[in-house]
């Protein structure tokens, strides 16, 4: 302590951030001051009244770091990094429930892709995005793969393929892997006006479209000219409906929150050109208990912190009650902007009863994760296919499980999930005939390309989304399973069960960890553990035959046919053991009668 007294004696005047520490010397707090000498030294007047949550941390200070700014607002930039790096025990700690996706396209690649993502990585790859709600990025990509057909595998082009996959022939693919479909000029003209549309140059796009048409129709190329047409109708149209909302109105962001105990759901809604068009929850599950909690101080520290990350900083803020450093905040933001930026605590009118509504949704989104109140199912599969990047709406996911004991009686099981619910009558079984000694990886193989062989011979429709019980192993061997079958298209995951980390094909290497009270995670964990239910039954009954049949085909004179003959008409292998000789009789004979029961009661003999 006589350390800690010293460096208070010698604190400057300044601006700046202080970091407490524990006896450890783990950062317990980041604060940051206009007068780092005042601000810290504060905590330690002996007259000065703190709420509880102050004087407990005052009584684990044993260490006090600080860092000098030229400003207050820098001071206010670096506490939310500091922040962000210790994560102190005695700070408020944004959590998101999400990142918001972007459209990535592939430069880096020899044969560019459109794919989502939630990193923006410096990888040479070009980005557009964040698209919120997030449903609009899987609209657009969708969009992206009906006008320009860029491949949506991850496979090796080299163009030595025999045939393309399904998504040429329903015109999602130009079809590079087969070199005499597309060629890499044609590609290349397809990646530039992907990379046109992202920058918003549709007028540029629309003349060479159109110019491209002509010429395909000058040509006599028909589809080619074809295909140009119905690229630039889309354009058209999107153009439309872009201007049709471009209207003269402000950005606003809306925040309100909902608290209960220690736990506490912030919700934010996002006005765009005068509509609202997106929200962002986050959680908190460890405030302090109600004496100790400061609304304002929360609220304070959560905006900082939302705003420091870098994210768009709008004409306004609406706040539900005043906070703490809102001057220095609104300043901050101002700078950021380059253009006056108010903040607002709406008390009448429409913009207070928008806060309400946020407030209530915030409500709302607090029962659907800490009350375990049922969610929607439909929103849960729409963050499901979000999360994983999914094409389409997962309304059909297949899920497999192998079980087996020490590689005895291997069997695999099918569940079918439609629409969030299980379709019994859809589910499968399946005997492993080509896996041996307990092998999970060729036995998921073997049993993920016998079902879509089978789908594909028949002519069934493929399911939304393939599932599999285990981690990257088991998902490397059913994505050869589909790479057999031309399938490198349809969505794969796993999910792994002790770390509950979920693989998704073409980002092994990048495991999704959703939080534990994820409604999404709680379908992915219900689909697995039905499908390891639904095969360790099957499993069981496989044991109980073998043993069944190893039992009776065990004694002296019992062939197949007298054993079904047996269970035909006595019912039960019990049934056969309690037996008398004479019950046995009429069905074996009295010699094999006598054999049977010197079998289950040697003692009798």
């Amino acid at each position: 302590m006589a350390l800690l007294t010293e460096k208070l004696s010698t604190l400057p005047t300044g601006p700046g951030c202080y970091l407490h520490k524990d006896a450890h010397g783990t950062v317990i707090y980041v604060g940051k001051a206009k007068n780092l000498r005042t601000r810290v030294r504060s905590y330690f007047q002996s007259g000065r009244r703190h709420d509880p949550k102050t004087q407990e941390l005052v009584a684990r200070i044993h260490d006090v770091e600080f860092i000098v700014t030229d400003t207050e607002i820098e001071a206010l930039v670096l506490e939310s990094n500091l922040i962000k790096q210790y994560k102190p025990r005695y700070n408020v700690l944004l959590k998101d429930d999400k990142h918001y996706p972007h459209l990535k396209l592939t430069l880096n690649e020899p044969f560019p892709r459109v794919v989502k993502t939630r990193r923006v990585l410096n990888d040479g790859a070009l980005y557009h995005g964040p698209y919120l709600p997030a449903s609009l990025a899987h609209q657009t990509l969708k969009l992206i793969n009906q006008m320009f057909q860029l491949r949506t595998c991850d496979i090796e082009i080299d163009g030595r393929r025999e045939r393309p996959c399904l998504e040429y022939h329903i015109k999602r693919c130009l079809g590079p892997c087969v070199r005499e479909l597309c060629s890499e000029t044609e590609y290349a003209e397809a990646v530039r006006d992907v990379r046109l549309f992202f920058e918003g140059k549709n007028k540029e796009l629309l003349a060479e479209l159109e110019a491209r048409m002509q010429r395909a129709s000058d040509e006599l190329r028909f589809e080619q000219a074809a295909r140009y047409r119905d690229q630039i109708r889309l354009i058209e149209r999107l153009r439309e409906t872009q201007k049709m909302m471009l209207k003269d109105a402000a950005d606003v962001d809306i925040f309100g929150y909902f608290r209960d105990g220690a736990r506490l759901t912030l919700q934010l809604f996002t006005m765009r050109e005068g509509r609202i068009i997106g929200r962002r929850e986050f959680f908190w599950e460890d405030l302090p208990s109600d004496d100790m909690f400061d609304g304002q101080a929360f609220l304070g520290e959560a905006l900082t912190q939302y705003y420091a990350l870098g994210n768009y900083v709008p004409h306004e803020v609406h706040a539900p009650h005043e906070f703490a450093d809102r001057d220095v905040l609104e300043a901050f933001l101002s700078a950021r902007r380059g253009a006056k930026v108010r903040i607002l605590t709406p008390q009448r009118g429409q913009k207070r009863e928008l806060v309400e509504l946020v407030e209530r949704n915030a409500r709302l989104a607090f029962d659907q994760r800490f009350r375990t109140l049922k969610p929607d199912m439909a929103g849960v599969l729409e963050e499901l296919a979000d999360l994983l990047e999914l094409p389409r709406f997962p309304a059909r996911i297949e899920c497999f499980d192998i079980s087996h004991i020490q590689g005895a009686e291997a069997v695999a099981s099918l569940v079918v999930f439609e629409n969030g619910q299980p379709a019994k009558e859809a589910y499968r079984k399946f005997r492993i005939k080509t896996a041996t000694g307990g092998d999970d990886f060729a036995s998921m193989r073997e049993v993920v390309e016998r079902r879509y062989r089978r789908l594909l011979r028949e002519g069934k429709p493929l399911p939304d989304l393939v599932l599999v019980d285990g981690g990257k192993g088991q998902l490397s061997a059913a994505a050869q399973a589909l790479r057999a079958l031309d399938l490198e298209a349809l969505p794969l995951a796993s999910i792994a069960k002790r770390e509950e980390l979920i693989f998704i094909k073409g980002r092994e290497n990048d495991p999704l960890r959703l939080e534990r009270y994820s409604p999404v995670l709680h379908l992915i964990q219900m689909l697995r553990d039905e499908a390891h239910r639904f095969a360790v039954a099957f499993h069981r009954q496989r044991r109980t035959q073998r043993d069944f049949d190893s039992e009776l085909l065990a004694i002296p004179g019992i062939g197949p046919k007298l054993k079904n003959r047996l269970l035909r008409n006595l019912g039960s292998l019990d049934n056969i053991r309690r037996a008398s000789i004479a019950e046995l009789t009429p069905f074996v004979g009295a010699t094999r009668a006598r054999t049977i029961r010197r079998h289950f009661h040697p003692e009798e003999t």
